[in-house]
Formats: C-alpha cells, structure tokens, sequence
C-alpha cells in the first residue's frame, strides 16, 4: 500500500514486516507513520506479509543474479513496484521483529530479491568493487524489538544491525546515515516501558 502527501519532511519509505498489525510492530508501524505525517514527509508502505511477497530465491532469480553484473536484471514485475519505491525514497524505514538476533526471513528474502544487480549495485568492467545504484537515499532508520537484552545482543555480534549499517547502507548515498531505534527486553517489558518506546518512535520521526 502507499500514501501519504507531500510536504517539507521529504519521501520516505516504509517497508512493515510482521504477520499481523495486532501486535506490538504493528504499533510501531502506527506510531512511525503517525510521526511522520505530523512532520510532512510524504509516505509509501510496503506491507510484505499483506501482499503476500515471496522472499525465497528460485532458479529463475538465482540465474539473474549470477548472469551479468554490468546490466540491469530482467526482474520480475512482482518487484516492480518495490523497485519504484526505493528509487522514489530520501528515507527509508524497515519496521519488523527481530527474530533469532536478525530480521525475519521475509525481509531479508525482500533484500535478497529486490535488492539485486541493476537496482542496488552495479559492478562495472574491470572493477573489484561494487558501485551504489541507491544513491538518493540519504537515511535508513529500523524500528525493532528484540527479546533479549542490550547486553545480550551486543555478546551475538548484533546481526541485524550489522546487515543494515554494514550491508544495505553500501547501496545507498555514500553520506547515507543510519539510525537504529531498537526495544531490547521486551519479552519482560512493563506495559509503561513499552508506551515509552512507541512515544520514542513517533518523536523520532521529528528528528531524521
């Protein structure tokens, strides 16, 4: 789904995965959009479970990805769309659980497709290097929870974190900044500590 209208905060993209939007990510997502429309960003959502994306690699992707480096891919049209929005966006805001210390398989099955050769990265001729193609966004922001503690994450290496400010951010603008908007302990988190957080996500929302 998109929406949203234009104003002074810029295009952001908001890409939502988690099962259902009676959840606490799903409140998140709430509270993101709800920041951001009060801030005059215009806004596109994806909402990978609701439309029902297929993150899994088949033959078929596998081949373009393995083809040609130095052209763009003969992408499905599933991902048109989603290629669109990341070529549209200033800001984009991945919004999802973190589940066994990274992002669900939806999502990065999301990276895995739509992220490809041609759209994200190119590697020209005679280069060992790879190119950023997503040069117009300037900021990346995840909004997560994570069961265990800070200090747990931090003891696993902090997987997820690492795939957005280490991996993604390459493809992006070489200025691109990264925020990352996590609430750790949340499997015993009091219901004022969680309001805390989702208040802290909206008023973030002020600051990208």
């Amino acid at each position: 789904m998109s929406g949203g209208r234009a104003g002074r905060g810029g295009r952001a993209y908001v890409v939502f995965c988690h099962p259902t939007h009676d959840s606490f990510i799903g409140a998140a997502l709430q509270r993101t959009l709800a920041g951001l429309e009060r801030h005059g960003y215009e806004v596109r959502v994806s909402d990978l479970y609701a439309e029902g994306f297929r993150p899994e690699l088949d033959l078929h992707d596998r081949r373009i990805h393995l083809v040609d480096h130095r052209s763009e891919p003969e992408l499905r049209h599933e991902l048109q769309g989603y290629i669109e929005h990341l070529r549209w966006c200033d800001t984009l805001i991945l919004v999802y659980p973190t589940w066994w210390s990274g992002q669900p398989a939806m999502l990065k099955g999301w990276f895995d497709r739509v992220w490809a050769a041609g759209v994200a990265w190119e590697l020209p001729e005679g280069h060992n290097r790879i190119r950023p193609l997503l040069r117009n966004i300037h900021t990346m922001v995840a909004v997560t929870s994570h069961g265990s503690s800070k200090l747990v994450n931090a003891m696993e290496g902090e997987t997820g974190k690492r795939t957005m400010t280490r991996a993604l951010r390459v493809a992006c603008n070489v200025r691109c900044r990264t925020c990352w908007i996590a609430f750790y302990g949340i499997d015993r988190a009091t219901p004022d500590a969680r309001t805390r957080f989702l208040d802290r996500v909206e008023a973030r929302m002020a600051k990208l």
